[in-house]
């Protein structure tokens, strides 16, 4: 894939994911309230697309329930702002074992592991324009925790995001994820144009050096659109590399908490600095209908 800055560049927002980041900051929304309007305030800082988790109001801990994620889009449809609605999917191939000496039987607290169906029920009932698609297993920093997507797993999942006329957003955590990402647009289970998330840093999948972005980025058909990001204070280094690399941009509180050191950011605050960014490199900062019409995505709301 050749080298070329892209100049037309649209902002990704993940509003709060799924991981422990509930009590170290009081910007992390927690509630479908909370969710909602962090996503509404990214929006009117210049995010064309915000990607949503849901968490238990209560808690803050990662959850699936179909009337959060319900909630977070109603709110967001009726709001005034205008952004793409993006949902995950990575939900439910959780798979927590016991310690070395005894991985089994598996950890019931951490493990979820569910249908096809149920991971994508949100989906079908939301019908958000994208959905996520985390194109592999991994393991991640946490000691005995794995997040599994078995090749089967994946053309189901894929299938159905098809068949709700929804779009895919690959999520390629290394090289292989791509491999197999491939493989099912050759199926036909991913339709063009193909929509790729490179995530880059998350221990461990691929390190946050420029030889493996590069490798990720040169591992793309030309045709494919792509975004790219890592976590914490290279996060914003990473816009600028994703932009140069002919990507585009996403920034937000699931990926990094800070503005800079000690001072905790909002999501607002952090894609007002990602489209100044884009600008200060000559670049402009499209809007979600010039997202939707890049992306061929359909905007839609539950019959």
């Amino acid at each position: 894939m050749p080298l070329e800055m892209n100049r037309e560049v649209f902002i990704t927002c993940p509003v709060t994911g799924s991981g422990s980041t509930q009590d170290r900051s009081p910007h992390v929304p927690r509630t479908p309230k909370e969710i909602a309007a962090s996503a509404i305030e990214a929006a009117k800082a210049g995010a064309a697309v915000v990607h949503c988790h849901v968490r238990d109001p209560e808690t803050g801990a990662a959850s699936r329930k179909v009337e959060y994620y319900r909630e977070v889009t109603e709110r967001i449809r009726d709001s005034e702002t205008d952004v793409v609605i993006n949902l995950t999917a990575g939900m439910g191939g959780d798979l927590v074992t016991g310690p070395p000496e005894r991985p089994m039987p598996l950890d019931e607290k951490g493990t979820d592991m569910a249908s096809a169906e149920e991971r994508m029920e949100h989906v079908a009932v939301c019908l958000p324009e994208i959905s996520t698609l985390d194109c592999g297993t991994m393991n991640f920093a946490e000691a005995d925790y794995v997040m599994v997507n078995t090749p089967g797993m994946l053309r189901a999942m894929a299938g159905i995001i098809k068949d709700l006329g929804v779009r895919a957003e690959i999520e390629a955590f290394e090289t292989g994820h791509l491999w197999f990402a491939k493989q099912l647009v050759e199926e036909g289970l991913i339709e063009e144009p193909v929509m790729v998330q490179l995530c880059m840093g998350i221990p461990w999948g691929a390190p946050d050096d420029m030889n493996t972005f590069m490798a990720m980025v040169n591992n793309l058909p030309p045709e494919w659109i792509f975004s790219a990001f890592s976590l914490g204070r290279n996060e914003m280094p990473f816009a600028a590399a994703a932009i140069l690399a002919g990507g585009n941009v996403r920034v937000g509180l699931e990926d990094n908490l800070y503005l800079e050191r000690g001072v905790l950011a909002t999501n607002a605050q952090l894609v007002e600095r990602a489209a100044r960014i884009v600008s200060d490199m000559g670049a402009r900062v499209i809007g979600p209908e010039e997202v939707r019409q890049k992306l061929k995505l359909e905007k839609r709301a539950p019959a």
